[in-house]
């Protein structure tokens, strides 16, 4: 399956500030996420989100412009994936750093590049490769 990336939108709801996924698909999936903070890089997961359903994957106010992105198809099988090695692993996990992961013993896998444009909140909407972006 394709990356396909959905429309990236800030949330229209200015009481809170979050990072968000909504899955536009009929699938339900599993959503790893990669950030640096101050401490360096971390990725994280999983979240499972169901089909036409949100989940808040951080919640305030975003600390960073760009998140990355891995998600996987449990319904029907694929990926959404990019570019950007980051590690991770089969069951829930917070692993910092991305450099070596199968050495530490962890998987590796391209996660997408998503641009915040440095606002404080953001809602990532995942869509099927054959629907059009921004159609819920």
């Amino acid at each position: 399956m394709a990356a396909v990336l959905g429309v990236l939108c800030m949330t229209a709801a200015p009481a809170h500030a979050d990072l968000r996924m909504c899955n536009l698909t009929t699938s339900k999936v599993g959503i790893a996420l990669g950030y640096r903070d101050t401490q360096g890089w971390v990725t994280e997961g999983w979240w499972d989100v169901a089909p036409k359903g949100c989940e808040t994957l951080l919640k305030g106010t975003l600390a960073a412009r760009f998140y990355y992105v891995f998600a996987v198809d449990y319904t029907r099988g694929g990926e959404w994936s990019g570019r950007s090695l980051m590690c991770t692993r089969d069951r829930e996990f917070t692993i910092r750093g991305v450099e070596d992961c199968l050495a530490r013993g962890y998987d590796r896998n391209g996660f997408y590049e998503v641009d915040t444009g440095e606002q404080k909140s953001w809602t990532i909407q995942l869509t099927d490769p054959n629907q059009p972006a921004g159609v819920p």
